[in-house]
């Protein structure tokens, strides 16, 4: 069984976690839009698959354990969203059945350079975004969950620029 690629602190729950509009609308972009998890995890699982095509078996598996590490982050979301009083649709902003998610927006990279330098931007994406909602947040239960999301952005983020860098070399 492939682990993911996580800190070792462990996840807040969402228990007491009540309907709350206000961080629904906050923390959905980072569920399933062209910068949230669902993307994250497409777009590592189709990097990681060229990788391994290509030879380099050590890089795949390193891409496939963060793509499991986003999959722990979408479900923790979904839950969240459930919590916050919506039905967690693949949309920007669910439960809304529209601006439904698109596989278009996964960075189809020709090359592993290219693949690693897209992977590390939507990274530093993600950091941005995570902190941005931090700001914005008043539940104390939701700003938990995306600090504790925004950690392992860290870990990936380091980890794929010591892997571009070992690439480059």
């Amino acid at each position: 069984m492939l682990e993911p690629m996580i800190c070792n602190l462990p996840y807040p729950t969402t228990d007491g976690i009540c309907h709350d509009a206000l961080s629904l609308r906050i923390i959905s972009p980072a569920y399933a839009t062209s910068v949230g998890e669902l993307n994250a995890v497409l777009q590592y699982v189709y990097h990681s698959l060229f990788f391994e095509c290509q030879g380099f078996k050590e890089n795949a598996a390193t891409l496939m354990s963060i793509a499991v590490a986003e999959m722990m982050h979408l479900k923790l979301l979904g839950k969240t969203i459930l919590a916050l009083g919506a039905a967690p649709t693949y949309s920007q902003y669910p439960p809304n059945s529209f601006n439904f998610y698109s596989a278009k927006y996964v960075a189809y990279s020709c090359s592993l350079k290219n693949m690693l330098e897209d992977d590390i931007i939507g990274e530093r994406r993600a950091i941005s975004d995570y902190k941005k909602m931090l700001r914005c947040l008043k539940n104390e239960r939701v700003k938990e969950i995306v600090s504790r999301i925004l950690e392992d952005e860290y870990l990936h983020l380091n980890t794929l620029e010591k892997m571009l860098c070992e690439f480059k070399c």
